[in-house]
């Protein structure tokens, strides 16, 4: 579908803008070519170009001027323009469009991820972080919480005593186990809040474990040696 073209009055005198400029600049301008765009794209062109202003076009709809610090209807932000083209935040991101040309926006930004690659045992082993100090953790999805050593709870400063007592059979017997909500437990990109886990008072574990109670908030992918975590949104 061809771009909806809108007839530019010429400025006049005292409006604040040289009309020398605004002719060349005005006779660069050429009907733009929408890009094929899925979900969530954004088409942006640019029309013309004045100083400290540009005429944008944004996803085939009408023309608009916008002045440097300026949002369109559609939050496009005008950062600079510069005599060849113009820049535009969108969404955080910049980015810079010729005069007379289109540019699509970036789709959504790609899901926090994690990989991990397995030892020499097979075993996915990586160094992550809880409540924001760094920790080793083992993946385990037959645990159903993230579980630490209560030595390494101590090390975290985790008051792990003041949590819901209980117990779990171990291969030792039955342990006392203490169950604590994490503040923040991040691997890799992810950072997952509020994290359900468990203390264990018991030799038999030494090794924290990345638990269920993280996992089955993430998507998870193997391929031979390479685990790939996603975080949902």
């Amino acid at each position: 579908m061809e771009p909806r073209r809108q007839r530019l009055a010429r400025p006049t005198a005292g409006t604040g803008i040289d009309s020398s400029p605004w002719r060349r600049r005005m006779a660069a301008i050429i009907a733009s070519v929408l890009l094929s765009a899925g979900a969530g794209a954004m088409d942006i062109t640019v029309a013309g170009l004045f100083p400290n202003k540009a005429v944008v076009q944004v996803d085939g709809g009408a023309l608009q001027t916008l002045s440097v610090g300026q949002k369109s209807a559609e939050g496009v932000l005008l950062v600079a323009v510069d005599r060849d083209g113009a820049t535009f935040d969108v969404e955080g991101k910049r980015i810079a469009v010729g005069l007379g040309r289109a540019r699509m926006r970036a789709g959504p930004p790609a899901a926090p991820s994690a990989m991990i690659h397995a030892d020499t045992q097979g075993h996915f082993v990586a160094d992550g972080q809880i409540n924001g100090k760094a920790v080793r953790l083992l993946v385990d999805t037959g645990a159903s919480h993230v579980a630490l050593p209560a030595s390494e709870a101590t090390r975290l400063g985790l008051d792990y005593r003041s949590g819901r007592k209980g117990a779990t059979k171990t291969a030792n017997g039955i342990a006392t186990v203490h169950l604590v909500k994490l503040d923040t437990v991040r691997l890799g990109n992810i950072t997952l809040y509020g994290v359900d886990a468990m203390v264990m008072e018991s030799e038999s574990l030494t090794q924290p474990l990345l638990g269920m109670s993280f996992l089955n908030r993430l998507d998870m992918k193997r391929e031979r040696d390479v685990m790939t975590l996603t975080k949902r949104f």
